[in-house]
């Protein structure tokens, strides 16, 4: 892999991950941009216990071009993107509309029972692949291997910035899900705090712990599923995928490694290899189930950069919001009031169905 840093016209940082040596990365961006905005408001809700960042430089980001305005293309020569070069493999770069990121403003007292912070931290996008018309389940191993050496080295590189708790790589899908750009793209999120999932998640961890002298939590329920195997989608030597027994999702799968590992730079080759055919034929299943292409949210949740290290176990949640053909799970009175998931999909069913579309 070869790595090349570069900066955008209003200072960001850009960086290509080629896997050819010779690949010209020498292209300029003189694009007329305004400087970055300043990082957003954090806002502690007392009664959640929870931060909540509020950016309100986020409401003028870029929505749903035509393709031939897509910032994520490459550049041509009539038109300039937000990758200078013509062509790329994959490129990371800060988001121009960052959630968090390190550039400080003003931040003034709200009144109440809220304290407020700067939301220090960067926010990152990934293009996987530069052509507009591809998806995810459709990239080479080779291409998905190249993608996986990226999120490991922006996991190592922005768990070493003063205040960052925890990063998040994730992709959203679908105009369902309400991504704002179709070009095949995810983010990075380098957060001031540790999630509140990855703080429940980690807390059970330690009960279970305590109670099963040392045992990891994530490792018993990977283990309990293997030998289950009703909700076993596909697997593989070195990871498998399944639906959780307690799925909140119509469509829910996890995909786990057979050894416990806190991050993604903490996967060796052969994982990230292995991985790879294994991810796109569950995509390609999900898109199969209906003959539609599934809106998704894909998250890799990785242990917090200094607590809990110990308890975490890298693993990657997969889910649909489309419970049946034309039908989607709206998060209404239940989930969204309450945090009450009522799933209408058995998770035995979704497994078995999922199956079915698994390439074999």
């Amino acid at each position: 892999m070869k790595r090349t840093i570069t900066h955008l016209a209003d200072g960001r940082e850009l960086i290509y991950f080629d896997r050819r040596d010779d690949a010209d990365r020498s292209a300029i961006d003189r694009r007329p941009l305004d400087p970055p905005p300043p990082a957003s408001e954090l806002r502690y809700d007392p009664l959640t216990e929870e931060w909540i960042a509020v950016a309100g430089h986020r409401q003028t980001r870029t929505f749903m071009p035509p393709a031939d305005e897509c910032p994520l293309c490459p550049s041509s020569g009539t038109r300039a993107s937000e990758i200078p070069a013509h062509d790329y493999d994959v490129v990371v770069f800060e988001n121009r509309f960052p959630s968090f990121s390190r550039n400080f403003g003003t931040y003034a007292e709200v009144g109440g029972l809220s304290e407020v912070r700067p939301g220090v931290g960067r926010c990152e996008v990934v293009c996987f692949t530069s052509d507009h018309s591809s998806s995810f389940a459709m990239l080479s191993d080779a291409q998905v291997e190249l993608v996986m050496d990226a999120w490991a080295d922006r996991t190592a590189e922005l768990s070493a910035i003063e205040g960052v708790e925890q990063v998040f790589c994730f992709e959203n899908r679908g105009e369902e899900i309400g991504i704002t750009l179709t070009h095949p793209h995810g983010q990075i999120y380098a957060y001031p705090y540790v999630t509140p999932r990855t703080r429940t998640q980690l807390g059970a961890a330690s009960r279970h712990a305590a109670r099963h002298a040392g045992r990891n939590l994530f490792a018993d329920v990977l283990a309990a599923e293997r030998a289950a195997g009703t909700r076993v989608v596909a697997a593989n030597e070195l990871w498998t995928a399944f639906v959780p027994a307690a799925a909140r999702w119509p469509f829910e799968v996890h995909i786990y490694p057979h050894r416990q590992a806190p991050d993604l730079a903490a996967l060796s080759e052969e994982e990230r290899a292995a991985f790879a055919p294994l991810y796109t034929s569950v995509l390609r299943a999900f898109d199969g189930l209906f003959g539609v292409i599934m809106p998704y949210v894909s998250a890799w949740h990785q242990a917090p950069v200094r607590e809990g290290r110990d308890l975490g176990y890298l693993h990657l949640e997969l889910f649909s919001i489309r419970r049946a053909p034309g039908k989607l799970k709206y998060l209404a009175g239940s989930e969204s009031a309450m945090g009450a998931f009522v799933n209408d999909v058995p998770p035995e069913e979704a497994a078995r169905m999922l199956r079915s579309q698994v390439d074999h």
